[in-house]
């Protein structure tokens, strides 16, 4: 017989929900979940990019040259910047407790844009200059930069909304300028006197407009491609943690990491040893028991054997009820493998022995154990079919271990190996911790021939 082996906001959440309407299918809610804090995290840093920015503006005005008259009354940028430090400083503490709701994340796109626009604004008054003067401020060039920070929030529609915010807060400024006083009689069709002067271009200003659209929406599509990207490498982030809770770490990551999708039939060969692990009694046990009772057994044993096995290099390839199978440099090649299979059954029986004596002290069942270990040329591969795999470990090592796993009943011991196993775990380095009797040419049901065997104990 062969063996096989702090919950996100509401208005966050309605978001995701509605993003989540939009793809194929439903994400699960971990995966919305995991989702959410991507972006509560972009939040916390669109906030700390704002802060950098608004101490950058802070320090350059300060140290700049000024060329304003020495009496203009009104020097409106310390307070603009003083008023929009004060609101970054709330949007941080809103998204580092998780409160950055919706409308207050619309309204910091106004109030960037109100901050960027009134700064500009502000240039004709605090210079004395006429209102078109402020059109030929380099300072428009920011508005690219609160464009690109709303591409972290991975919602191209918060970054198209705070494109067109942008185009018409320069077109207000255009539409100023023009109705100012004087403003009409200085529209030119003069590029170079447009250059060279205060003179208004309106072509050349609705260029920045078109410009300020076309980048935010080349942004939007991106940020809406990255967003499926991203809802993608989640859903396999959150398929992957789920599967290495059904098999073992190392076989969980040679699937992940598997180049193409694995198919039936295709398989390696190799060196490894195998050991079956059972409770003796579970069955009468089953039957007596409450359900209740019953599980909590199989999860003491079981949480009690699986940190074991890991540290001495196993892999648990399959749960049989009460049975454990385990490989040693099958999933992953090992050059001790009967070293390290011998030594983790040694680990094992002093672990349960422990515990049956803990659990009798207690006036609770405590089952036996058995145990079987084998080596030799093992195949590891998926098998069934498209619609249904099983990653299997199969051979005569994994079928003479678990038969003589049942054979520890015949002998009347708790664990045994083959000789061959035991030898060749001594030429790996294993130093046996205990007195080993030898039971020479023994006849284990379900194998051909006779077996020489170690008894572990």
């Amino acid at each position: 017989m062969n063996q096989g082996a702090t919950l996100p906001d509401v208005s966050l959440r309605n978001a995701a929900r509605g993003w989540m309407r939009s793809q194929e299918g439903v994400l699960p809610a971990r995966v919305a979940r995991a989702i959410e804090v991507q972006r509560q995290n972009s939040e916390v840093l669109v906030g700390w990019v704002q802060a950098a920015l608004v101490t950058f503006l802070a320090i350059l005005y300060l140290i700049a040259p000024s060329t304003a008259p020495a009496d203009a009354i009104l020097r409106p940028v310390p307070w603009a910047l003083g008023i929009y430090a004060s609101f970054t400083a709330l949007r941080l503490h809103l998204a580092y407790s998780g409160r950055l709701s919706l409308p207050y994340r619309i309204a910091s796109v106004f109030v960037d844009m109100l901050f960027l626009m009134g700064t500009i604004w502000s240039f004709h008054i605090q210079y004395g200059q006429p209102a078109a003067f402020y059109l030929k401020a380099p300072t428009l060039l920011y508005v690219f930069i609160f464009i690109a920070l709303r591409a972290l929030s991975i919602s191209p529609a918060y970054v198209l909304f705070t494109g067109v915010t942008a185009a018409c807060g320069w077109l207000l400024l255009l539409g100023y300028a023009l109705l100012a006083p004087g403003g009409m009689a200085l529209v030119t069709r003069d590029y170079v006197e447009y250059i060279g002067s205060a003179k208004i271009l309106i072509g050349g200003e609705l260029d920045k407009v078109i410009s300020i659209l076309l980048v935010a929406a080349v942004l939007s599509v991106a940020v809406a491609r990255s967003r499926k990207l991203l809802y993608h490498a989640v859903a396999d982030q959150a398929a992957a943690t789920q599967l290495s809770r059904f098999f073992s770490p190392e076989i969980a990551a040679r699937l992940i990491k598997a180049d193409e999708l694995l198919n039936p039939g295709e398989a390696d060969q190799g060196e490894a040893a195998a050991m079956f692990i059972d409770l003796r009694g579970f069955t009468k046990l089953a039957a007596s028991l409450p359900p209740g009772a019953l599980i909590g057994l199989l999860r003491e044993y079981q949480r009690l054997v699986v940190p074991i096995v890991h540290r001495h290099g196993g892999s648990i390839n399959t749960y049989l009820g009460d049975g454990i199978m385990v490989t040693f440099g099958a999933t992953t090649p090992s050059r001790t493998y009967c070293a390290d299979a011998l030594r983790c059954a040694e680990a094992l029986l002093d672990a349960l022995t422990a515990w049956g004596e803990s659990r009798r002290a207690r006036g609770e069942p405590a089952p036996g154990v058995g145990m079987g270990v084998d080596s030799g040329i093992v195949t590891c591969g998926a098998i069934g079919d498209e619609g249904r795999l099983e990653f299997a470990v199969i051979g005569d090592p994994v079928n003479r271990a678990a038969k003589l796993q049942n054979h520890t009943k015949v002998e009347h011991v708790l664990a045994l190996a083959s000789l061959a196993c035991r030898e060749r775990a001594i030429a790996q380095g294993y130093d046996p911790g205990r007195a080993m009797t030898v039971l020479a040419a023994r006849e284990v049901a379900g194998v051909a021939g006779t077996m020489d065997l170690a008894v572990l104990q």
